[in-house]
């Protein structure tokens, strides 16, 4: 049992090799069928992995956008009002009018940027917006398929696509833009 597992995981590991060297390759300009003579797998195989990674990206900037954003946004707008009231502070505490000027000049830098990030604040919501609605077509569609019972990876389905696309030259992509 203990031979399985480690099998299982040395599979993964390669599996988790060759999607970063497809990623790496895909960066450089190859195409997918450049990858899959370079990788020597099937080209089916190189389709699967960039629809994965396609996806694995979809899914890291949702994280991104739901989690993080909103949370640097508040960093950024608490930032700019702590520095604005430390330049106000210094402006009232000086009596170097150098020093007046430059504390001025920061309070308005510090204003410039809060209504560029409260006016840009549509942006985010937009971005949040089209997320949310990305997510509940995707569960839309998994709900419509629940009922077909077929696996997301099929080995045997995947050496048959290739076998064909062997026989009979014929490409097999997958574009899709989030």
């Amino acid at each position: 049992m203990e031979h399985l597992s480690l099998s299982m995981e040395q599979q993964e590991q390669q599996v988790q090799w060759r999607r970063e060297k497809v990623q790496e390759l895909c960066s450089k300009g190859y195409s997918q069928r450049e990858i899959s003579q370079i990788l020597q797998v099937g080209l089916a195989t190189v389709n699967r992995d960039v629809s994965y990674l396609r996806n694995q990206a979809k899914t890291n900037i949702k994280r991104y956008i739901d989690e993080r954003l909103p949370e640097e946004y508040e960093k950024c707008l608490v930032g700019l009002t702590a520095i604005t009231r430390e330049a106000w502070k210094t402006e009232q505490d000086t009596e170097d009018k150098r020093e007046k000027i430059q504390a001025l000049s920061l309070a308005k830098e510090c204003y410039s940027m809060k209504l560029e990030l409260l006016t840009n604040a549509t942006v985010v919501d937009d971005a949040i917006r089209f997320v949310s609605q990305k997510s509940k077509e995707k569960l839309k569609c998994d709900e419509d398929h629940k009922g077909s019972n077929e696996p997301d990876y099929d080995e045997d389905k995947d050496q048959l696509e290739e076998e064909q696309e062997e026989e009979t030259g014929e490409i097999t992509t997958i574009n899709q833009v989030f």
